[in-house]
């Protein structure tokens, strides 16, 4: 079928095809850096894998250097439609120094952001909680030991710093993401302690005062993790009311609930007290696996809670999973596109008929006009989005994707 066919028949529906590309295209997807190299960062002082974060798998290819990096990115976005964003963790830095994470400074990522300007990508970042020997016992900011506290927080200020400057230097905002392992394997005594720990730490943190243009702090729940079972002191409840007492913004990862929990429903019950929210796209697998995101129901829920809520303009959309089973490329690219697709499909959905049918109270009317609009030719409109941005589909793809593979399989 050809685009003015599929247009026509969304047309019929009362869809404008054309609006939805013209939207789609405004909408940036933050790519995660860690995808890329299974989550080891560049540090060149040692560390430990603290904090339950592993990639598991040998596929041939791992990017070992930030240049490396940043060539499978390149590859990447090129096979991307639209323009799109990175999401840098502060062990990515790329120097020749050694400085512990208390001693970063933005000096040690400008190679980041000259690559950032070249490519017009703009850059995201969070500090890394984990992967240190200070974070080996499962806790950093809630740690008891004051000394421990104390030099994570110094990392939480630096990163906060050094996004602000690259703000400043891209000229926009730059999300700056907290997430803390912390936890206890098994059932803790004082939970309280342990949270009231968290939230002083959090708040010397947040304390220096930047520029809101440059800068926005968000703060990250999860549900349980490897050797943090019993419970995770930062909890949903946790960082869901600090978020809306300290105006930051809340990030909702797919994978860092209950697998059975729907995490679209969470977006407009937060939306009525939290003014930002960060979405970090995932694929959970009976935990937070962190899998490559399928276009899936729940990811077409997602795109379209956020679509249908009038979201978007607070919607700030990322990815976060790594899998070393497969081509860390081709993870990149089907997991933006599969997100990409899905936002399409919902904003190519009959919004007004469906909201009267509902406020009518006229359910088989809504169940009807949401099953039939299954059989539209979505796929067409997608790939006219991707020829337009020059970017393959189909055999095209896959044929693109199989020879970078084999063009970085022979790193060691």
């Amino acid at each position: 079928m050809t685009y003015e066919l599929a247009r026509e028949a969304f047309a019929e529906w009362g869809i404008d095809t054309e609006a939805a590309l013209a939207t789609l295209a405004t909408i940036p997807i933050s790519m995660h850096c860690w995808q890329g190299d299974d989550v080891r960062g560049f540090e060149r002082a040692t560390g430990t894998s603290g904090g339950g974060i592993q990639a598991t798998g040998n596929h041939p290819g791992r990017a070992r250097t930030p240049e490396e990096l940043r060539a499978d990115l390149d590859f990447a976005y090129s096979m991307i439609p639209g323009k799109h964003r990175l999401n840098l963790h502060a062990f990515y830095l790329d120097t020749d120094e050694t400085p512990d994470r208390d001693e970063i400074e933005f000096r040690h990522f400008t190679p980041w952001v000259d690559w950032a300007r070249e490519q017009d990508v703009k850059l995201d970042f969070n500090p890394t909680f984990f992967a240190h020997t200070k974070a080996d016992d499962n806790l950093t900011l809630s740690h008891p030991d004051q000394g421990i506290r104390d030099f994570w927080i110094e990392h939480g200020k630096r990163c906060r710093e050094i996004a602000a400057q690259m703000g400043a230097a891209q000229g926009g905002e730059v999300v700056n993401n907290i997430w803390v392992p912390d936890g206890s394997k098994d059932n803790p005594v004082d939970r309280m302690g342990a949270r009231r720990r968290l939230e002083a730490s959090l708040d010397a943190m947040l304390a220096p005062a930047h520029d809101k243009a440059h800068l926005l702090d968000a703060v990250e729940c999860k549900l349980f993790g490897i050797g943090v079972e019993a419970m995770t002191v930062g909890s949903h409840e946790f960082y869901m009311g600090y978020a809306i007492r300290n105006q930051t913004a809340l990030c909702l990862d797919m994978g860092h609930f209950h697998p059975t929990e729907n995490v679209a429903d969470k977006l407009t019950a937060v939306a009525l007290s939290v003014q930002d929210i960060l979405l970090h796209v995932s694929r959970p697998m009976r935990w937070d696996s962190d899998h490559v995101i399928l276009l899936d129901d729940s990811i077409r829920a997602m795109a379209q809670e956020i679509v249908f809520s009038d979201l978007l303009a607070r919607m700030r959309i990322g990815l976060d999973f790594f899998d070393a089973t497969i081509s860390r490329t081709a993870a990149w690219v089907i997991g933006v596109r599969n997100m990409q697709k899905a936002l399409l499909e919902a904003l190519l959905m009959p919004h007004e008929r469906l909201r009267a049918a509902e406020t009518g109270l006229n359910f088989t009317t809504r169940l009807t006009l949401t099953e039939e609009f299954k059989s539209l030719p979505h796929g067409v409109i997608w790939s006219e989005f991707c020829a337009r941005a020059n970017r393959p589909t189909g055999t095209r793809l896959i044929g693109a994707l199989d020879e970078y593979q084999r063009t970085v399989s022979e790193r060691k």
